[in-house]
């Protein structure tokens, strides 16, 4: 599974929400920030690496994930703790305490899920 660009993980985030939308509805998901045929390009791309499928309505598609959003993200973490974190978790959390982006109170948080799981 190759990792998207900002718009393509965008425009999954959107069809993640939805579950199932044609393209006119995840520009407005998108609030219009985009051009409808980047968009309708977008989802095209996205449909030949995998990522979404479509149901045929005449000529307009109605489009639909076929990778789970937690698919993508356990293997976009795991990429990330390959490549940035020696595949260390601990590494990892140090990284996100050092840079601040979590509290002494969320790591409490996380010792007691994992103590509640022993």
């Amino acid at each position: 599974m190759e990792k998207l660009t900002n718009k393509e993980e965008e425009i999954m985030q959107a069809l993640w929400k939805l579950e199932k939308a044609f393209a006119k509805e995840v520009l407005s998901e998108l609030n219009n920030t985009a051009h409808y045929n980047t968009v309708s390009t977008i989802i095209r791309n996205l449909e030949d690496k995998g990522y979404i499928d479509h149901k045929a309505y005449g000529k307009t598609h109605q489009y639909y994930p076929i990778i789970t959003k937690e698919a993508y993200r356990n293997n976009f973490v795991g990429k990330a703790m390959t490549q940035y974190f020696n595949d260390s978790y601990k590494n990892m959390v140090s990284f996100f305490a050092k840079e601040e982006k979590i509290t002494a109170k969320e790591l409490r948080e996380i010792l007691d899920v994992i103590e509640q799981k022993k």
